[in-house]
């Protein structure tokens, strides 16, 4: 409980990043609003299911990187799904929401253009599945991708100075996320075609 407080402390600390996230949520919901997407009682249920979910299986950890960062359980898994499911909108709300509460868990905050490339625009980058709902292997390896760009560019202006003497910080950053991503893709990618998807829709 200790720790939960001194993060929202961390956070409050600095309000151009929270004012900037609230701006974000301002722009998701107009977003949703002109593509007609309904957010009914059952969407939104099902939203708070799969953070949830995502975030309880962030925490079984294959292995921690040093500078941050873990190959997991598929936590990820949820967050395409609801993409697949409902469309690129929602897995854009669903992966936004997430990246508030991995903010919440773990926040580490240089300044509001850094918060936003560490964790809502990553997670949100997710929801791109959702265009290519009718092939699960391209959705993911988009929705992956999606995210590891938006990694690589805050590792390349935000975090060049960890690159070892010698290495290019956009080398370092391209190598330290790929080792991140890559893993936690193809795990993804296994347990998305485990998962039946199918009935799941008739829920």
């Amino acid at each position: 409980m200790k720790t939960f407080i001194t993060n929202l402390t961390d956070i409050a600390k600095s309000p151009l990043s929270i004012l900037t996230l609230i701006a974000v949520v301002i722009l998701i919901i107009v977003f949703i609003k002109i593509k007609k997407v309904k957010l009914t009682t059952k969407i939104l249920v099902q939203v708070a299911l799969a953070v949830a979910l995502s975030t309880i299986l962030s925490f079984i950890k294959f292995y921690h990187f040093p500078q941050g960062g873990s190959i997991n359980l598929a936590s990820m898994v949820p967050i395409l799904v609801m993409a697949i499911i409902y469309g690129p909108e929602i897995g854009f709300l669903t992966g936004f929401v997430y990246g508030i509460v991995d903010l919440i868990l773990g926040p580490y905050i240089l300044n509001p253009i850094q918060v936003l490339f560490d964790y809502p625009l990553p997670y949100m980058a997710l929801g791109l599945a959702g265009y290519f709902k009718n092939n699960k292997t391209f959705a993911v390896i988009v929705a992956m991708a999606g995210r590891f760009i938006f990694h690589f560019i805050s590792g390349v202006v935000f975090f060049g100075s960890f690159a070892p003497d010698g290495m290019s910080p956009i080398i370092y950053s391209a190598v330290t996320n790929a080792l991140l991503i890559v893993p936690n893709g193809l795990i993804c990618l296994i347990v998305i075609y485990l998962i039946p998807i199918d009935r799941l829709k008739k829920i």
